[in-house]
């Protein structure tokens, strides 16, 4: 790009336009938020069924998330982008999975349904999940508590899926993403209103844990 300064003169100025992003992490946790609300009643019993939960999986589980990590990876945040892009594309599948259950796509008379493949995808989230908790300590505590509930929720889901346990995994399951619907409205309620305001209307909690005090050591 070519710039000329007062004298005249032009002067070639190179380099990378860094565009103004605005932080995407209230859009995800409000996707997040209300999937995982609409969602637990149906596991809870308040509600059946799982027809009606799939336009809240698609659009708020699963695109409003993805769209936060893509604007999380103009951030230069590989936790948050990585975070919801791979939550965003959990609720892809598990929406598309409920489709299958409720005959929207058809299916064959003789196609083998076998619910424990189900139950490994649980597995590897649990899995993706446990290593993303250790990433959150070095977010903020809100974002930790989160974590840690969604790895009871993927602990209860696989366990329960794969008929390794009883009912009371299902019960871990039910309740756990209720809790997860509840601090990820507030975490995205915090995020909105302290960007907002410029100060601390909510707190979220300094980030903890043995790495994060490595980091801050260098």
């Amino acid at each position: 790009m070519a710039k000329v300064n007062a004298n005249g003169n032009e002067t070639l100025v190179t380099g990378h336009i860094q565009t103004v992003v605005a932080n995407p992490s209230p859009l995800g946790l409000l996707g997040l938020a209300m999937v995982t609300l609409v969602a637990c009643t149906q596991k809870l019993g308040i509600t059946e069924g799982t027809a009606y939960i799939i336009p809240w999986a698609i659009f708020l589980g699963a695109t409003a998330q993805f769209v936060a990590g893509i604007f999380d990876f103009k951030h230069n945040n590989t936790f948050g982008a990585t975070a919801f892009c791979g939550y965003g594309f959990f609720w892809f599948g598990v929406g598309m999975t409920w489709m299958i259950g409720n005959g929207m796509f058809g299916m064959r008379p003789d196609a083998v349904i076998d619910i424990h493949q189900l139950g490994f995808a649980f597995l590897g989230y649990f899995i993706f999940t446990m290593y993303m908790t250790i990433g959150a300590m070095g977010a903020n505590k809100v974002l930790f508590i989160i974590f840690f509930l969604i790895d009871l929720l993927f602990l209860g889901l696989f366990m329960s899926t794969l008929g390794w346990g009883g009912e009371a995994w299902h019960v871990l399951a039910a309740y756990a993403e209720l809790g997860i619907a509840i601090f990820s409205f507030y975490g995205s309620a915090a995020t909105v209103l302290n960007t907002h305001y410029g100060y601390t209307v909510l707190p979220i909690g300094a980030p903890f844990g043995p790495w994060t005090k490595a980091a801050q050591s260098k």
